[in-house]
């Protein structure tokens, strides 16, 4: 058929001394403007005023996941950013400025913690139940970035609730541990000071600096801990405590030595330079649960907090940094 209107049009090309040309659309036509622009955001608006009205709570979970993954994008952008100044320069990550430091330090965090979620999605057809799995445990699978501002308040609480039941064993085990301490007078100081800390009372700065010693060496320092330790120090910190001993001691120190660079970067850049909401952030990265303190108690607490670990040598005393942490 298809040869016989090409014959047809040969024919008749010839008898008439038609010139015949096609024409195709240029395709400068098709491209986007700012009027198909406005066409569709009006669409996407009025399908999310349907979604809002008809299905209020499915509403909900587009706009978090929506925002989710903008929030993620944006994060992915700035790392990138952060990852070639680092090549640029030929530094670590240890020695950035404490904004780039802190937004790499979380994203390595988050993008852990989205591991299981992502082995799980990879079988065919598993997006159904991995969308499942996402709406059943938010809390396990997903990260700050995909939950409503309701569950980072819930699940903040019970990540301090957790981090406080877990205070009273850390402190057992340091008591457990003081008769091992070589010298009398630092027995005496870290007694005082464990029996100060469990009845509710908050430590100087100075008493904190007098048995700083204390952690650098047996029986209280990293490489000296129990396992049974080990592992209640890890839920103070995002480390996995069910590895082996020794890969958790890696991961404390690690965990711990970055929190100590962070602490010098943020004392170089200035409290007075961080916004309300970086500093309750600040607060809870170091143990600190900020859902029922001002910007000025914040502030506060992180100023003594400051004063202690920038005087805190990075390869001698950071497990007591560790083990300072306060979920109240």
């Amino acid at each position: 058929m298809f040869r016989l209107c090409q014959r047809a049009v040969f024919i008749h090309k010839q008898r008439s001394g038609f010139r015949f040309r096609l024409v195709f659309p240029s395709c400068s036509s098709y491209s986007t403007s700012q009027v198909r622009l406005g066409v569709l955001q009006r669409v996407s608006d009025k399908y999310e005023r349907f979604l809002e009205q008809r299905f209020p709570r499915f509403y909900i979970l587009y706009r978090t996941l929506r925002r989710g993954f903008q929030l993620l994008f944006e994060d992915v952008k700035e790392v990138r950013r952060i990852k070639r100044i680092m090549r640029s320069n030929n530094i670590h990550h240890r020695e950035l400025p404490y904004r780039d430091m802190e937004r790499l330090l979380l994203f390595r965090r988050d993008m852990i913690k989205a591991v299981p979620l992502v082995v799980i999605s990879l079988p065919p057809f598993a997006v159904g139940l991995v969308f499942v799995l996402m709406c059943l445990f938010p809390r396990q699978l997903l990260f700050r970035h995909f939950w409503t501002p309701q569950q980072q308040r819930k699940f903040q609480a019970i990540t301090h609730l957790k981090r406080s039941k877990h205070q009273a064993e850390i402190l057992n085990n340091l008591v457990w541990t003081i008769p091992h301490v070589d010298k009398w007078p630092r027995r005496t100081l870290l007694l005082s000071l464990c029996a100060k800390i469990q009845s509710g009372v908050h430590p100087s700065v100075s008493e904190l600096n007098a048995i700083c010693e204390v952690f650098s060496g047996p029986p209280l320092g990293m490489q000296y801990l129990a396992p049974r330790h080990l592992r209640s120090l890890g839920s103070q910190l995002p480390v996995i405590v069910w590895l082996p001993s020794f890969l958790v001691r890696r991961r404390l120190t690690t965990k711990a030595l970055d929190l100590l660079y962070l602490d010098r970067a943020l004392d170089s850049l200035g409290l007075d330079q961080l916004s309300d909401e970086e500093m309750k952030r600040a607060c809870d990265l170091r143990g600190l649960s900020p859902s029922h303190l001002s910007s000025s108690q914040c502030r506060e607490w992180l100023q003594q907090w400051l004063q202690f670990s920038i005087q805190v040598k990075a390869f001698s005393s950071f497990c007591w940094l560790i083990q300072l942490t306060d979920p109240v």
